[in-house]
């Protein structure tokens, strides 16, 4: 038989019976942890799927042209500063026309867009 535990109020207590009763304690003590955890979880999962769709990162420009075109336009148009250097727009034209050209199935409308902005920065750094 395990040692005597003797309580407070005197009454004398076996230490195999103390642990028995200390099983079943801490099982229902982390059943509820679990059960707490898991509630929890769910409420966040809903107010995540709640949540209003925040705004992301565009990596293109939404909008029509305006009617006569910008510094800021032709920047955006190209994908540059609008301080680009003069060898950074001729690359950029470059990259852009050649994703946009009307032989390649590119439309003309936009590859004169694209011209425009080339000249818009050009003509500025001049």
């Amino acid at each position: 038989m395990g040692d005597l535990y003797v309580h407070d109020n005197g009454q004398k207590l076996d230490r195999d019976f103390c642990m028995g009763l200390a099983t079943p304690f801490l099982a229902g003590l982390a059943v509820a942890a679990a059960a707490l955890a898991g509630r929890y979880g769910i409420q966040a999962w809903q107010a995540f799927k709640a949540r209003p769709p925040t705004a992301r990162v565009r990596k293109f420009y939404e909008g029509g042209f305006q009617p006569t075109m910008t510094r800021r336009e032709a920047a955006l148009i190209l994908g540059i500063r609008e301080s680009a250097k003069p060898e950074q727009v001729k690359e950029a034209h470059r990259k852009v026309m050649v994703a946009n050209h009307p032989d390649a199935g590119g439309s003309h409308y936009l590859a004169s867009k694209i011209n425009e902005a080339k000249d818009n920065l050009a003509l500025d750094e001049l």
